[in-house]
Formats: structure tokens, C-alpha cells, sequence
């Protein structure tokens, strides 16, 4: 449930990580590249091996400037090097296609080291004219900024006055500099693209990239084929060749699991995960997650031009009908009953394992599970029951709702049934509408609610942003980079104090804020915080690194750390027989040397933005 298009099994992304903590000024801070593994040199050693991750997300584009569902961000990471990535062990910022940076006294000019071992996959250099020409881009084409606007909105200009030198001038102050999750393209390339609305990349293979994959085919809702890129400055992936399946049906991804036919299944229901823990060469990984699990309202779809449009039912503009649905949902039943204890309770926006932006309502302001309240709140309103216990809207009419759900997500459907028992005795009925894509009926606006779903990164502002006024389509015919078409002055305001504040502490209550007053308007209702539940085959994989490497997932990682690291258990075989066919690494070690420069009377300190509790994006 991500990225634009609503309810990704997602966000995508997603996104962000280091903190800075400023004291008396700004200096430069520089982080040293962080080491290829000894591993990562033996990249050529297997023989014929595939890694077959199962998904069952279609892919919105292959256009980085496009794309944000989960699954094709996720394959962004592979394809396409960042300015920054972050460590798998713990998410703090670290290099990747810059080497170091810093920012000006007056924080308004950034500048990065490129590094110099970086090459597209077709043998031309990767420079910080392809990062200058990516930002350009997205600052001068509309559309171009589809998926990753935020980012770039406040930059003032972008220069490259050497190859390996990129100069960020802003506005004003952004705190996410060191953050910037927006995949560099080759301007050689792109530069020849006409209609970036149009222009999905996905008509020419190999695709040109400089991350450890390149992407060699694609068929619509069948497949997507990724290479190693052997010039990956870093190494190059163990196995041969990476492909994500697509399978509409999760009992037959979990099937194919179980025969072998594909290595690693995420998003398994807790079902499939305890059948699964019994099985011969299949391993379960179990940890907390990064995403939420929500109902959206329709908040009356609108556009920036001040036009509405969409069908979304005219009583859920009532606050007096958010509250009472938000009050009739039993959030601890669900995380019982349907996620089987695999989730936790659902309170503020961004979840638990993020753990300095983690924010739960208290006292009066939370609204737990109250059905006698739900029903005074309507009745307080107007909103009388008739003869045969039906609720009346404004009009005379029952009221009944539609709630958006994906046909291949069980939980909806789950869910989905106990929301028509809770809402039905209030006298409110409820159609479960479930598509194999909601795509089309979310961004036009016919809905009235909405199953949605993010996955946070580390820096929690893109899946902030997504509520702003400024995501709004420009117009009705337009596609937004909103999610639910929020638009709230007072959650613009808190979202345009923190993008520009450097003090980790300030910023960190300044989100809290956003997350409590989106909270109190009611058109996001966070259910749950579900676990990473996934599988894999380990007669395939030897090993693989969770992002955190405590505890973490697999899927939808931050950086490319599980699929470039794993390794090919037949490669780890031969390795322990002698042969030295294979790798011996079972895992993947990433180092980071900090230098921390004090200069002109000022001291810029990198920090992570995540606790030891909290963990990953996306």
C-alpha cells in the first residue's frame, strides 16, 4: 500500500536519516566512503544462481521521477545510486554517491564530493553533472517532480562546477539535506526524454543505472529481470540474476515458496507464517515493522485550481462521522484477531520502531475503542436512526459507505468484515469494494474510505509531505503526489516549521505536533503497526542482512543491503567444502569513518534521527 498510489504494501520510501545538531554555526562534516566488503569482491564466483523474490505489487513505472509504490522504489534502490544511503545496522547517514558534504554558516549552501569510482552500467563515468541534471529536472519540469518533489522544492539552484564537485543552493534551511532520497539518473539518457508524464523507462533493457543492479527486462504484472552491475564501485551481487515474480494470489506465492520456484515471499499473513516455521529449508523472519496500516476518509478530493471532483460521500466531512467511525474501531481486536499478535496497536502516524518521532495520543484526546460514545456523537449531530435502526444522514437517506480494498491483501478483507459489524450496529452500512488495483478510483476521488499503508523511512518528512496542501493535483485532469487529499492550514504550517529546522529535539516535537493534529481531524485512522512477516528458502540463500541487522526486515529495506549482500547457498557451500568457488561472508559489514571538522567558530554534528528503536523505511 505506498508510494502515489494509495494503500501500497508499501510507501514507499519513504526516506531520510541523519540528524544535525547545531551549535554556534555551521561547519563541514564529512563522512569517508565506507569500504567494500571482502565479500563483495568474490562477485563473480557462482554459477548460474537466481534469487526470486516474490511480489504481489504491481510496479506504477520504472521512471524514478514516477514511480511510488514500494515495489518500484524498492528496485529504484538496485538501479539507481542516492546521494547518501544509510547503514543497515543502525540507519545513520553514510556515503554513496557522494563521499562527504557540508553546509555553509548560514546552512542555505550545500556542497558534496562525488565520488570518483562510481560508472554507469554502459561505461561512461557518473559525475555531479548526472546529479546536477537529475535536481534541474525535477525543479523546472512539473512532471518530473511527480514522485519526488518534496525534495527538491526548496533548492534555489543546483550547480556542478566540476565533475565531482555538486553545489545545493537553498531557500532556506532544509532538514533534510543529508536525506535526500531521490535516485541520480544518467544525463545522457534522460536528457533525451520528451514527456516525463508520459515516459515510463520501460521500453529499452538494460536499463542504464550505477547501483549494484541493472534491470534487463520487465513485463507488465509477470516479472522484472535485474543483473549484477559488475561495475558497482562497491562489488557486485552474488547471484546471477534477481527477479521479482509477480503473484496476485499470496497462498500461491507461498506455494511456489515451498516448491522452490521462488526464494523469498514478504508480507505473509500470520497463516502462512506458522505453516511456514515448519517447513524443511524455510526460514521465517518475524520482526517490527516500518509501515502502518490505516483507514483513509475521503477528505472531498480537490485540486489546487480550488476545483472538487470524486463521489466521496458528503457526511464524512462531518467531524462529528470521522469521530464516531474512528470510536467504533476495536484496533485491539484486529491486532488479536487478524494479525494474530504479529502488529501493534495503532496510535500516531509514524510507528514505534521509529522511536524519536514515535507519538501516541494521551488522555482525553485518544479515542479507544467506545461504541455507546460513537453513538451519542452521532446523535448529538443530527444523526438520527429511523424504524429500522438505519442511520439518517442530512438528506433522509441511510447512511452507507464504501471503503476502497486491495483484492490481494487478506487484512483488508479481514478487517474489513469486522468494520461492517462495528459500523452496522450504529446503524451505518458499509460496502467492502475490493480491486485487484485502486489506482483509478483513488486519484480521482471516488471513494469514501480508503485502506492505506505506508512504509516510514528513517526521516519521516515524505510521508509527512504527502498530507500537505502543496501534493495537490495542479488540477482535476492532474495526478498529485498526494495520498488522501489532505489539506490542512495548521499541519502545513507544523510541516513548514520542521523542514526547516536543524535541532533534532525541536524537530522531532514539531512532527509529534503534525501526527496529533492529523490525529484530531480524523481523516486518518492508524489501526495497526504490523510486522515484517517473510520467508525464505536457505537451501537458496545462505545469508541475507536484515535492515536493522537486530531484528529487522528484508523487504522494502533502506538501501540495497539484503539483495546485494545475499549470498547463493550453493556459492557458501562450495566455500566451506574448500573449492573457493564461493563466498564465505554470512553477511555484510558496512563501516563508516565520521570526521567531524570544527571551523569558523561553528560545529555541525551528524546524528541519526533513529533510536536503537527504531529501526527502517520505505
Amino acid at each position: 500500500m505506498v508510494t502515489k498510489v494509495p494503500s501500497r504494501p508499501l510507501p514507499r520510501r519513504p526516506r531520510r536519516a541523519a540528524r544535525l545538531l547545531l551549535a554556534a554555526g555551521l561547519a563541514s562534516a564529512s563522512l569517508a566512503a565506507l569500504p567494500a566488503t571482502t565479500a563483495a569482491a568474490e562477485d563473480d564466483k557462482s554459477g548460474g544462481t537466481t534469487l526470486t523474490v516474490a511480489v504481489s505489487q504491481s510496479i506504477d513505472s520504472l521512471s524514478p521521477f514516477l514511480a511510488q509504490k514500494l515495489t518500484s522504489t524498492s528496485i529504484h534502490r538496485l538501479a539507481y545510486e542516492y546521494l547518501t544511503n544509510y547503514d543497515p545496522k543502525d540507519a545513520r547517514t553514510v556515503p554513496a554517491f557522494a563521499t562527504e558534504w557540508s553546509a555553509s554558516a548560514d546552512k542555505l549552501t550545500w556542497t558534496y564530493r562525488i565520488r570518483e569510482d562510481s560508472t554507469w552500467s554502459d561505461g561512461k563515468p557518473a559525475t555531479a553533472e548526472d546529479a546536477a541534471w537529475t535536481f534541474n529536472k525535477m525543479m523546472t519540469d512539473p512532471n518530473a517532480a511527480t514522485a519526488n518533489g518534496s525534495f527538491t522544492a526548496n533548492f534555489a539552484e543546483v550547480t556542478a562546477p566540476d565533475p565531482r564537485t555538486l553545489v545545493i543552493r537553498l531557500k532556506k534551511p532544509q532538514a533534510t539535506m543529508t536525506a535526500l532520497d531521490v535516485p541520480i539518473v544518467p544525463k545522457h539518457v534522460w536528457e533525451k526524454v520528451g514527456d516525463f508524464s508520459k515516459f515510463n523507462n520501460d521500453r529499452q533493457f538494460p536499463i542504464v543505472g550505477n547501483g549494484p543492479f541493472v534491470i534487463t527486462d520487465f513485463k507488465v504484472d509477470q516479472y522484472i529481470k535485474l543483473k549484477p552491475n559488475k561495475k558497482f564501485w562497491r562489488g557486485a551481487p552474488k547471484f546471477d540474476e534477481l527477479v521479482f515474480k509477480y503473484y496476485k494470489d499470496g497462498d500461491a506465492a507461498v506455494a511456489a515458496l515451498q516448491k522452490g520456484e521462488v526464494s523469498f515471499v514478504p508480507n505473509l499473513t500470520p497463516a502462512q507464517a506458522a505453516a511456514l516455521k515448519t517447513q524443511k529449508d524455510i526460514k521465517v523472519n518475524d520482526a517490527p515493522g516500518r509501515r502502518f496500516y490505516a483507514l483513509a476518509t475521503n477528505p472531498g478530493a480537490r485540486a489546487q485550481d480550488g476545483k472538487t471532483f470524486g463521489n466521496g460521500h458528503p457526511a464524512l466531512l462531518d467531524p462529528a462521522v470521522r469521530k464516531a467511525l474512528f470510536l467504533s474501531v476495536d484496533r485491539a481486536t484486529l491486532v488479536d484477531k487478524v494479525f494474530q499478535g504479529h502488529a501493534v496497536e495503532g496510535e500516531g502516524y509514524i510507528p514505534p520502531r521509529f522511536g524519536s518521532y514515535f507519538w501516541k495520543p494521551e488522555g482525553a484526546q485518544r479515542r479507544g475503542y467506545d461504541p455507546a460514545a460513537a453513538a451519542k456523537a452521532l446523535d448529538d449531530a443530527g444523526y438520527r436512526k429511523n424504524g429500522e435502526g438505519k442511520r439518517l444522514g442530512k438528506d433522509g437517506r441511510p447512511l452507507n459507505f464504501r471503503i476502497l480494498c486491495h483484492a490481494t491483501d487478506p487484512n483488508d478483507k479481514a478487517v474489513g468484515k469486522y468494520l461492517q459489524e462495528w459500523w452496522g450496529a450504529l446503524g451505518i452500512g458499509l460496502t467492502v469494494e475490493c480491486l485487484d488495483s485502486v489506482s483509478d478510483p483513488w486519484v480521482k476521488g471516488d471513494y469514501d474510505l480508503a485502506f492505506d499503508g505506508w512504509s516510514v523511512n528513517p526521516d519521516p518528512d515524505y510521508v509527512l509531505s504527502i498530507h500537505t496542501c502543496g501534493t495537490l493535483p495542479a488540477t482535476p485532469k492532474d495526478t498529485g503526489a498526494t495520498d488522501n487529499f489532505i489539506c490542512d492550514k495548521e499541519f502545513d504550517e507544523l510541516y513548514a516549521q520542521q523542514a526547516v529546522e536543524y535541532d533534532t529535539a525541536k524537530r522531532a516535537d514539531l512532527v509529534k505536533r503534525m501526527q496529533s493534529r492529523l490525529y484530531d481531524t480524523g481523516y486518518m485512522n492508524v489501526m495497526a503497526y504490523p510486522n515484517a512477516l517473510e520467508a525464505y528458502r536457505t537451501d537458496q540463500i545462505a545469508s541475507i542482512t536484515t535492515m536493522p541487522e537486530a531484528a529487522g526486515n528484508l523487504w522494502g529495506q533502506d538501501g540495497y543491503w539484503s539483495w546485494w549482500s545475499a549470498v547463493p547457498a550453493a556459492s557458501a557451500s562450495a566455500s566451506a567444502s574448500g573449492d573457493g568457488s564461493g563466498s564465505s561472508s554470512t553477511g555484510v559489514w558496512i563501516g563508516v569513518g565520521a570526521a567531524v571538522v570544527v571551523a569558523a567558530g561553528g560545529l555541525l554534528l551528524l546524528r541519526t534521527r533513529r533510536r536503537a528503536t527504531a529501526d527502517d523505511r520505505e
